[in-house]
């Protein structure tokens, strides 16, 4: 078996489960080597149940204790039991497995491995691993093993399983770092590497693993970014821009001024815009920092100039949410510049109409999804592309859409504050503008940390929100279960909350396993204030505007980096209502309390990311849950700060040296980068 032959040619993959791995990004052999877990499980002793803590996963060992019942309803049945040992008993519970009755109601000792949370009734053990006899869980005690990230139909254990085939392929003729960088940095050799990245026999073997790597990660992104760029030395600007009054005019007649940001910010933009070259720059600006209405200005210079400009958004909803807040804002203001919307959802009429519009040029504005960079849609004449939230796009993507214009201006939105030292490794392609103040007339957002024990005040307080007419989010804990899927955890919280709020509240839920047309679906009801509460996991992170939107609950807090936990928060405080963000955490440690506490005290993105920089150690960086931001596999902007650092010195220098990458030592790296352009590795980057 070659690292280069397909995934189905590994033992026991057939094409269902080919397909499900296609799924995932893994087609190779050398991709599923590559497809590195998300986390660990570790399998300790027993704990006494006496001991067991409320938030996190527990093992303990026991003999059922009463009756086992299985109650609810068909769609829904609960089977519950308690377990005692010699310091106390616990309530478990299991969702949709009644047969459990009559397994486990043989008599004996088990063992359950699972997550503890606090109920009405005290703590309760959901949905835990059974080990049955206790025995089974010998072969597992004291070691690590790996949790994928899966998707539906695709259990860990299969992945584990054609991950320990796949490791036999792995050997040094697949390394893509050139030695001497391998010697000078210290790592380990790639075969060993890649071993201890999957089965590490302890923590420290996996962190000195995931340090190459992660390096290696950076260094592909970095090269990859600069050969693509390259050859594209910024073009002339074809494109004449006057001052027009429309704008003046518009400025004067909004019911508020711009901050000192935004007007600096602007200027860069019209600067930039009536040059010599095109421009090529990232707005960051925090969440509500007011970024959309920079955008907008821009958009309205192209269109009054008799050019066209695109605005393009991550998902339907928000893109429609853009087009009606743009198309108002036109129609409000009285000024001579039409917007269109296209998007995949609409009907083959409606897009024909619609690509008759922007190729003859009746429209200047034009906001849509991936939509806006298909074959079909020719511009009028394409002179600025705007992209919101850009590290949800394809580098691919962007140069697609920017290959509609002649060279057109590019604008890139992002509301992720990473700190100026790095946005510049990142983006090194890019100017970059900081839109660094917020509008006067929004309240802050009033924080609490809070422990598990005042959940049932948060649930009340939540409801004496919607009382008032509000709404609010819940974003659901995150899961460690191996097998269990995200998306289960979701509807199981969401169930729960149901039966909290009572029959006067719709409760909702929200996950990345759900098809684009549901989770618009969700979001525009939620908009609608159809649904009061939603409980969800981080994909709401980019979602539309909900002014009406006051609190937001985020449980295992101190799960999330602190960027993720802020651009979280920007979920709420988006009206003229005083908003709430209540962080759950049941950690007990004082690093929790303290990294937290910059949350609670702070809602400046930029600050916070630069404590994030500054708190984060090596401790963190095992089992580690991603930041969000740039959507790297393994490495954490923040985390990783010193070896994505070191990777871009390394990067400058190969360059330098070997332009090309032609030189025997860099083939392999070159071949790998070569595969991965093509592939749009940088999907989710720039």
């Amino acid at each position: 078996m070659k690292s280069r032959s397909s995934i189905g040619s590994l033992k026991g993959i057939g094409e269902k489960t080919e397909n499900l791995f296609h799924r995932l990004g893994v087609y190779k052999v050398e991709d599923l080597i590559r497809y590195y877990p998300r986390g660990f499980e570790i399998y300790d002793d027993p704990v006494p149940i006496s001991e067991v803590e409320e938030g996190k996963t527990n093992t303990i060992a026991g003999s059922v204790f009463g009756r086992i019942s299985v109650s609810g309803n068909r769609s829904l049945q609960v089977t519950a039991l308690n377990l005692k040992d010699l310091t106390g008993t616990i309530k478990v519970l299991w969702f949709r497995m009644p047969f459990l009755r009559n397994t486990l109601g043989k008599g004996g000792m088990l063992i359950l491995r699972g997550r503890v949370v606090k109920r009405r009734e005290g703590l309760v053990m959901e949905h835990p691993e059974i080990y049955y006899p206790a025995s089974k869980y010998e072969e597992k005690r004291h070691s690590m093993q790996p949790v994928y990230p899966l998707t539906a139909g695709l259990t860990n254990n299969a992945v584990v399983k054609a991950v320990r085939q796949a490791l036999e392929a792995a050997d040094e003729t697949q390394d893509i770092l050139p030695r001497r960088l391998s010697a000078v940095h210290g790592f380990l050799p790639y075969s060993e590497a890649v071993r201890k990245m999957h089965f590490p026999s302890n923590k420290e073997e996996f962190i000195q693993a995931r340090e190459r790597f992660v390096y290696e990660e950076f260094l592909v992104f970095i090269l990859s970014l600069r050969r693509m760029k390259e050859n594209e030395s910024r073009s002339e600007n074809r494109f004449t821009f006057e001052n027009r009054p429309e704008i003046d005019r518009f400025l004067m007649e909004l019911p508020y001024d711009l901050t000192d940001a935004q007007k600096k910010v602007w200027g860069e933009i019209k600067h930039d815009m009536q040059s010599n070259h095109v421009m090529s720059r990232l707005v960051q600006g925090d969440v509500g920092s007011g970024k959309t209405i920079v955008a907008f200005l821009g958009l309205l210079m192209a269109g009054l100039n008799g050019y066209q400009g695109a605005l393009m958004a991550p998902t339907e909803v928000l893109a429609r949410q853009h087009y009606e807040n743009i198309s108002g804002m036109l129609e409000h203001y009285h000024i001579p510049v039409k917007a269109e919307l296209l998007t995949g959802s609409m009907t083959a009429k409606q897009k024909r109409e619609a690509y008759e519009r922007i190729s003859s040029g009746e429209v200047s504005i034009i906001i849509g999804t991936h939509a806006l960079i298909q074959d079909k849609v020719t511009y009028h004449d394409l002179a600025l592309v705007v992209t919101d939230e850009q590290h949800r796009f394809g580098v691919k993507q962007r140069e697609a859409l920017a290959g509609k214009g002649c060279t057109p201006h590019i604008l890139v939105m992002s509301a992720t504050p990473i700190p100026r030292t790095l946005a510049i490794i990142l983006y090194g392609d890019l100017d970059i503008s900081v839109i660094d103040e917020m509008p006067k007339n929004r309240l802050p957002i009033k924080n609490c940390v809070v422990d598990t024990g005042y959940r049932e005040t948060a649930y009340r307080f939540m409801k004496k929100q919607v009382a008032e007419g509000r709404q609010c989010y819940v974003i659901c804990p995150m899961v460690e279960e191996s097998e269990s899927l995200e998306a289960e955890n979701v509807q199981d919280y969401s169930r729960m909350l149901d039966e909290e709020m009572g029959n006067d509240i719709r409760v909702a839920y929200l996950h990345g396993k759900m098809k684009q047309q549901e989770k618009d679906g969700i979001m525009e009801a939620f908009g609608r204030n159809e649904i009061q509460i939603l409980v969800s996991t981080t994909v709401i992170e980019v979602g539309i505007d909900v002014p009406n939107a006051t609190v937001i609950m985020i449980e295992n807090a101190e799960r999330f980096g602190l960027a993720q936990l802020h651009q979280l928060r920007g979920r709420v405080g988006r009206g003229k209502y005083q908003s709430y963000c209540i962080f759950m955490t049941a950690s007990k440690s004082d690093e929790t309390k303290e990294r937290l506490d910059i949350l609670n005290h702070s809602n400046d993105g930029f600050f916070i990311a630069g404590e994030d920089l500054k708190m984060r150690g090596p401790g963190d960086l095992f089992g580690i849950r991603q930041s969000g931001i740039l959507d790297f596999k393994i490495a954490d902007v923040f985390q990783d700060a010193k070896i994505l650092q070191s990777a871009n010195e390394d990067a400058e220098k190969i360059l330098k040296e070997d332009p090309e990458l032609t030189s025997p030592e860099n083939a392999e790296l070159r071949r790998y980068i070569d595969r991965k352009i093509s592939e749009i590795m940088l999907e989710t980057t720039l």
